[in-house]
């Protein structure tokens, strides 16, 4: 019997390993989706999923997955940001942030900087290996932007980057106002 996934393995500078998340074995695509089918909720997860898979596909050999690479492209363009001004940008919150900075820092991509003013707030930034891993995941990653545009097409591009910030901003305002149910 073929395994249900398989997950694609990569060996990255220093030695760790990546995995790339789960893909559906072949075969797969015939199941009945029912309700689904017409689900928004269903199909953003689905082209997250996929759009991530072929992201590290492409700058996967710097072992820096989607959410890494988010936070290093928000500390590039912002030094000095904050922890929890990065949680509240990246609408994750500090406890989920820690364990990837904590990473980022002991591979050498991310600075913590104490400030004088909040001793317990830290100042980010990137290295000099950060700046170069960012410039190495920039190429990748605009190409990556490129094919989700090709396949948006360009004139839908504006319509549909607003469409998901409306989802991200309204759900968000809903949740903010207790209205989670």
């Amino acid at each position: 019997m073929p395994p249900k996934s398989s997950r694609i393995v990569k060996a990255v500078p220093g030695g760790r390993r990546v995995r790339a998340p789960e893909q559906p074995a072949a075969g797969d695509n015939n199941i009945e989706l029912g309700k689904l089918d017409d689900t928004l909720g269903f199909w953003l997860r689905t082209a997250q999923e996929v759009a991530f898979r072929a992201f590290m596909l492409r700058v996967g050999e710097t072992g820096t997955p989607t959410f890494r690479y988010a936070i290093l492209a928000l500390i590039d363009a912002n030094p000095g940001l904050t922890q929890v001004a990065l949680s509240r940008t990246i609408r994750r919150d500090t406890s989920s942030m820690t364990p990837a900075l904590d990473d980022l820092v002991e591979r050498g991509l991310v600075s913590r900087i104490r400030q004088e003013h909040d001793r317990r707030s830290y100042a980010l930034q990137l290295t000099p290996l950060g700046r170069k891993v960012m410039q190495q995941m920039r190429a990748g990653a605009e190409a990556h932007e490129r094919e989700l545009e090709q396949l948006i097409g360009r004139e839908n591009r504006a319509a549909f980057v607003e469409a998901l910030k409306r989802i991200t901003n309204g759900i968000e305002a809903r949740l903010a106002d207790g209205g989670g149910k």
